[in-house]
């Protein structure tokens, strides 16, 4: 899904609704790309503040006003990869917040061409 400004992750319409229905829940949210427990590799919704973020983390950027994470190591493997945050009926085996909606956030994701990956901003690490 092509932006105005070039960005490391985005999200979709569709995943917009259910962020701002978990929000009015849930008060201001985060995101953190799991990697690989649980629901295999799933981008997982907590309240802020609940998901622990630490120095081996870094903040892709932010999808609807909500920082989305991801840990170092896995960055290695997906820097390269635009990320786009979308949302599917079904439920997730994941402590994610959308579960109980009945749908599931998913990641859609494509390489970054040579030019989208010289000019990104670097990532910020976590505290």
């Amino acid at each position: 899904m092509p932006t105005s400004t070039l960005s490391r992750v985005d999200v979709t319409p569709d995943a917009v609704i259910v962020i701002e229905k978990l929000r009015a829940q849930h008060g201001p949210l985060m995101f953190h790309q799991s990697g690989g427990c649980c629901d295999g590799s799933s981008p997982m919704c907590f309240a802020e503040g609940d998901f622990r973020i630490g120095p081996s983390d870094v903040r892709l950027g932010q999808i609807d006003g909500c920082d989305f994470w991801m840990s170092d190591d896995q960055f290695e493997y997906w820097k390269h990869t635009h990320l786009t945050i979308d949302v599917i009926p079904g439920r997730g085996a994941s402590f994610s917040l959308e579960i109980p909606m009945g749908v599931r956030f998913m990641i859609r994701s494509r390489l970054f061409t040579e030019d989208e990956y010289a000019s990104l901003p670097p990532v910020e690490r976590g505290e």
